[in-house]
């Protein structure tokens, strides 16, 4: 039994302003009309006993894993979240234990081989994946530790290298050496020799096989990871690891605590169209270009523009006379650079982050498990929302200090508590909310609701929320 192991939790900063702490590239439509993390599972599809993923993410983007699981038919993955982020390796461990207790209580494979990989990661040629993952799964089978190495396209020095040996077997080469991330000269010797790959982050091996090998190289990661998941609470649909023991646990990637120690380990050349979709450069050189060299997404109009990413995510956007350019569009912030100067984005969140700005962290429109709402306007003592809530949802029961909030329902119908009444409001109709009265939103109905909110107050922020009741559990967050 395979059981695909996905770290989701990354941040993706170098993509932003698309891509953002509580919104990260792997829950965008960066490419299709999938996200990142569904492509991660539906290319899986075909492979012979797969199990359902264990997802590893961040408590903040719990309910976007699931929604998006959903989405695609992912009936019963198992969520696991980490309380605190420790790298790979912790992570990693904690789903091989994880593994281990489910398939005992399932009375499944008591010791299954983990399939493990980023959840941003792009492949397009499913054939050869597969046929890879096939070589690699013979191997597992057999007690060796397995990763994938990317045949390299250049001399590219934004990844780490896998040294493998000259003689290879069946698609099977040992690993020498893990190298790290090169200049540009060492790189361009790499490329020369065929014998060094691209070190892609994916791995396989059977439960008890990585278990073992901690156990020799890495025993305090073990020790945690173990205590976390025999510590763990069901939270809903989720699993919660154990703060205490996870944040115990070395702060070590997989590669460190492991693969650079461990004399165990063969590598799998993948040559298959993989890209980390690490820029906004490399979302460009993916892209389907029309006949001027242009990547375009969304509302555009061009003239005289040439080999440029356009993406308009909220607005038309019009060029003319440009060339080499990246722009990049959100209700509020605008990227423009050079293709050859993308990566500096990472300089500009670090100013944001100096200056406390919230464009750093999160959109305009933020994700909610019941739907979502949007900032359209704000000001002096007042703030606009429009709240999109999904059929059968329903916003927490809660009072607000210091604002007072005026509900107007713009399509659908909103099932009402206004303190001690109860309302039942159709488009056009609304109601007023006090400062200190007790307030909820349902949508009883089998379409979307929408709602404009309207707060006025001393003091707007989301942290002015006192809840009594909340059908998600965030009564204890």
């Amino acid at each position: 039994m395979i059981v695909p192991v996905i770290l989701s939790g990354g941040s993706g900063t170098r993509l932003w302003p698309l891509s953002r702490q509580q919104y990260p590239k792997q829950y965008l439509r960066l490419t299709g009309g999938n996200t990142m993390l569904q492509e991660t599972i539906l290319r899986l599809n075909g492979l012979n006993n797969l199990a359902d993923p264990i997802i590893i993410c961040n408590i903040d983007h719990r309910f976007l894993v699931a929604d998006q699981c959903q989405e695609v038919n992912i009936i019963n993955p198992t969520i696991l979240l980490e309380p605190v982020g420790r790298n790979t390796a912790p992570a990693i461990t904690a789903a091989a234990f994880q593994a281990l207790k489910s398939s005992k209580l399932e009375c499944l494979q008591s010791n299954p081989i983990l399939f493990v990989l980023p959840a941003d990661h792009i492949i397009q040629d499913i054939e050869a994946f597969h046929k890879a993952i096939d070589i690699a799964t013979k191997q597992a089978q057999t007690g060796k530790l397995v990763t994938f190495g990317i045949v390299p396209m250049e001399a590219n020095i934004g990844y780490g290298y896998i040294k493998s040996s000259q003689d290879g077997n069946n698609g099977i080469y040992k690993v020498e050496e893990f190298v790290e991330k090169p200049n540009l000269q060492t790189a361009q010797l790499y490329l020369e020799k065929e014998s060094y790959l691209w070190n892609s982050g994916m791995f396989m091996f059977q439960v008890n096989t990585l278990i073992n090998e901690l156990i020799i190289h890495s025993p305090d990661i073990v020790n945690s990871a173990s205590n976390a998941v025999n510590n763990a609470t069901q939270d809903f649909d989720f699993i919660r690891l154990e703060k205490k023991s996870f944040k115990l646990s070395p702060n070590d990637s997989i590669d460190f605590a492991l693969m650079e120690k461990s004399d165990n380990i063969v590598v799998v050349p993948l040559d298959a169209g993989w890209n980390d979709v690490g820029s906004w450069s490399a979302l460009y050189d993916i892209g389907v270009k029309d006949n001027n060299g242009n990547v375009i997404r969304g509302d555009v109009f061009t003239e005289e523009t040439t080999n440029t990413y356009i993406n308009a995510n909220h607005h038309m956007i019009v060029t003319i006379g440009v060339q080499g350019l990246i722009v990049v569009d959100t209700p509020d912030a605008t990227l423009i650079s050079t293709k050859d100067k993308a990566q500096a984005v990472t300089k500009i969140i670090k100013q944001l982050q100096k200056h406390n700005r919230e464009e750093q962290f999160c959109h305009r429109k933020i994700y909610r498990p019941w739907g979502w709402y949007d900032s359209i306007e704000s000001g002096r003592h007042f703030q606009v929302k429009r709240l999109h809530i999904n059929s059968g949802a329903k916003l927490s029961l809660q009072m607000h200090h210091k604002r007072a909030e005026h509900w107007v329902v713009v399509s659908g119908i909103a099932t009402v508590t206004n303190g001690d009444e109860t309302l039942t409001l159709a488009e056009g109709e609304s109601t007023y909310i006090p400062i200190g009265v007790a307030h909820s939103l349902e949508n009883q109905t089998n379409k979307p609701l929408e709602i404009i909110e309207v707060q006025s107050g001393a003091y707007l922020g989301e942290d002015d929320i006192i809840r009594f009741e909340d059908i998600y559990g965030r009564t204890t967050e």
